[in-house]
């Protein structure tokens, strides 16, 4: 049996990307750059690998885990950005700030330095192990610098989870995890979700900017648009109508433009939301006392935003179906004003034509008339020469018996030349 070619590529894609197995103590930092190309975010990798005389990825590669001595990279390739993460497990003793030091520290920083894309999201993360001693809910918040932290206990209970989602000093978020009850692998699903969580989130709310300035020129296509409608609904000419199909055409260019620059943006926010709301409910939260979970923070300030991106999208939607159906009513009364002018410019050519039909009967009579006094003129003229020959002809009674014929001779020549010129062309 001959294999599909994709065969193994669909069979495989189950089994990319695999979670780490990490355990505490650890401190990881995250990077998700977005605008690098593919062959360069890897080349970029290689060749770290390479200067560390580590196992690089296959040129094919969409991810890559590596153990690089002082830190561990995992590198994943996704659609249109790339996710750095370092871990380092030589932490400090317990009792410290655990922000102090990251993971970043160990990265080279001439090769940080050329990572290619724009920088979109930026976690330090922290892994504290059960038998370290617990903060009071007081000394979290300290370590946040803010009131405002976001914390629950997470994976059935195994983990504790703290974060602000905000950046701090250094640019970068904070995620403090403390680990109760959760094997190795379990805590490296977890480390991987919450990860995530972060860098869809703010992949999500790129599309945020775009939706509000979107949402000013909606505004003023919109006004357009109803002034347009307005001089519609009163009556005008021809000319007029023309120029407001004209304007019609011009509003829905532009508004096809704006549509081009931010469709995918806010198709892709759609999708990342799926995916944030996904790795929330993965989490599977436990309320702690005082503070509000994860999922309640989502909800009180991310999901407006995305309902804004959303509606922004409904809204271009609805706009340009409005477009649509305004451009369409303009074009039947163009085209129905166009036809009542071609029917009354038919009207006219068939008036005139009729008029000129008159006119060549006419100047086909006078014709006949003139044809034939011509000719019995040069009938007389003969006769005249004939009887100065010595013929005996009574020259004006025969030219005056000669009248009908020669008229009605001409008249059948007319007419017979005349039948045939008009044959001549319709052949034609």
């Amino acid at each position: 049996m001959r294999d599909h070619p994709d065969r193994k590529t669909i069979s495989a894609e189950l089994h990319a990307r695999p979670f780490e197995s990490l355990s505490a103590p650890l401190r990881a930092s995250h990077l998700a750059l977005l605008g690098g190309s593919p062959e360069a975010d890897l080349d970029h990798v290689r060749r770290l690998c390479a200067a560390m005389n580590r196992a690089e990825p296959r040129r094919e590669a969409t991810h890559h885990s590596v153990d690089l001595g002082p830190f561990r990279l995992r590198w994943e390739r996704h659609t249109e950005f790339s996710t750095y993460t370092f871990f380092e497990t030589d932490l400090q003793p317990p009792g410290e700030d655990p922000f102090a030091r990251r993971a970043l520290e160990q990265v080279p920083e001439d090769w940080l330095a050329r990572t290619p894309g724009e920088l979109v999201a930026a976690t330090h993360l922290v892994l504290e192990p059960p038998e370290w001693p617990e903060r009071s809910i007081r000394q979290t918040l300290d370590l946040f610098g803010t009131e405002n932290v976001a914390g629950s206990n997470v994976a059935d209970a195994g983990a504790v989870l703290f974060t602000d989602f905000r950046l701090h000093d250094d640019g970068f978020g904070r995620v403090l995890v403390r680990i109760r009850d959760l094997p190795s692998r379990r805590t490296g699903r977890l480390v991987q979700r919450i990860l995530e969580l972060e860098t869809y989130r703010l992949m999500a709310l790129l599309a945020f900017p775009l939706a509000r300035q979107t949402t000013t020129d909606l505004t003023r296509l919109d006004t357009r648009l109803r002034a347009i409608t307005d001089r519609m609904s009163q009556r005008s000419g021809l000319e007029d109508e023309q120029a407001l199909l004209s304007e019609l055409s011009g509003l829905a260019g532009e508004l096809e433009r704006i549509t081009a620059l931010n469709s995918f943006r806010l198709s892709a926010a759609r999708a990342y939301r799926r995916l944030v709301e996904h790795r929330i409910a993965n989490l599977r939260e436990e309320r702690l006392s005082d503070l509000q979970t994860i999922g309640e923070f989502m909800e009180r300030r991310f999901s407006p935003a995305m309902r804004t991106c959303e509606s922004v999208a409904i809204r271009q939607d609805a706009l340009s179906q409005r477009l649509s159906r305004a451009a369409e009513l303009l074009r039947t009364r163009v085209d129905v004003a166009l036809e009542a002018q071609n029917r009354d410019l038919l009207a006219s050519m068939n008036r005139r034509t009729d008029l000129q039909l008159r006119l060549q009967q006419t100047v086909e009579g006078l014709s006949v008339v003139v044809l034939s006094y011509y000719s019995t003129g040069l009938l007389a003229h003969g006769l005249r020469g004939g009887k100065a020959a010595g013929i005996p002809i009574n020259v004006d009674l025969v030219v005056g018996v000669s009248v009908p014929f020669v008229v009605a001779g001409v008249w059948l020549l007319v007419r017979y030349m005349r039948r045939r010129l008009i044959g001549r062309s319709e052949l034609g």
